[in-house]
């Protein structure tokens, strides 16, 4: 059974962080070890919310903890998200060097959340800079959204080409593959996006419809479920089953008229998706 420990913050209103990869994960049938690293009472999207940040030497005592379970050596993959602070990186990195040393086949999967189009960037002073230098070059898969392709590249990414040309950029800085998350550029009709996942080898890239409307949590989702399918198959199916995953639940979310993604109610989405989005290869 695949095995992941999902480092990242968790909230006990809604759905983002681990809150919005590790009932996905399991559904999917991967063992998921989460780790947290706030416990908040909602996303930081609403006007007020309450709870603690963990403190860095508290989530490394977590970690300590399950290597000494002697687990580790199980982990197929390391999976983190928004971190808060660059002290909570540090320990994120030093769990991927652990679980490495445990089982050298594992990989790491880093959703670089910084920012994105329209908002810029809404992380802490100095984090945009680490995740560039420290963070990216330690990862085997990273999923960025445009946005934070081009930061991490010091590329412009608005056309395919220009798409493509970054993606090879960013994996250069170290990671082998890379998944570009809510693409749009020259060939992109209005009302769809596309997701790109590019190796050394590859790239293949998939349509879905534009949903108007803003998620919270749609990153955590894509990454978790990115990663799960690229540990048991080929790189066009991964895309394929990640876009039709994250279409059905943000489609049931919109139709809830909710704002937080309705997981529990569009479970069977995760599972088993009632649409199916071809992958197209680029190269």
């Amino acid at each position: 059974m695949t095995a992941i420990l999902s480092i990242q913050s968790s909230v006990a209103y809604g759905h983002v962080g681990n809150s919005a990869a590790t009932f996905p994960l399991m559904r999917l049938g991967v063992e998921v070890w989460p780790v947290i690293t706030v416990h908040f009472s909602n996303h930081t999207g609403y006007e007020s919310w309450r709870g603690p940040l963990l403190a860095a030497g508290d989530i490394a005592e977590v970690i300590k903890g399950l290597d000494e379970r002697g687990v580790l050596s199980r982990c197929d993959a390391v999976l983190s998200g928004y971190q808060g602070a660059a002290e909570v990186g540090a320990v994120i990195l030093d769990a991927v060097a652990l679980v490495k040393q445990r089982n050298p086949d594992a990989i790491y999967c880093c959703d670089p959340v910084m920012g994105d189009v329209g908002r810029g960037f809404y992380v802490r002073e100095g984090i945009p800079e680490f995740m560039r230098d420290r963070v990216v070059p330690a990862a085997q898969l990273i999923t960025p959204n445009q946005f934070e392709l081009e930061y991490l590249t010091g590329r412009s990414a608005k056309t395919l080409d220009d798409v493509l040309a970054a993606a090879d950029a960013a994996r250069a800085m170290g990671p082998e593959t890379v998944l570009v998350t809510s693409v749009t550029h020259d060939l992109v009709a209005e009302d769809t996006l596309q997701m790109i996942a590019v190796t050394e080898t590859e790239a293949w890239s998939v349509t879905i419809p534009l949903l108007r409307q803003t998620f919270t949590g749609s990153g955590d989702l894509t990454a978790a479920t990115f990663l799960a399918h690229t540990l048991t198959t080929d790189l066009p199916t991964a895309l394929s089953r990640t876009a039709a995953i994250v279409h059905g639940v943000l489609s049931a979310t919109v139709e809830s008229g909710q704002t937080e993604l309705q997981l529990v109610a569009a479970q069977d989405e995760i599972a088993d998706p009632s649409h199916t989005f071809e992958a197209t290869r680029l190269r």
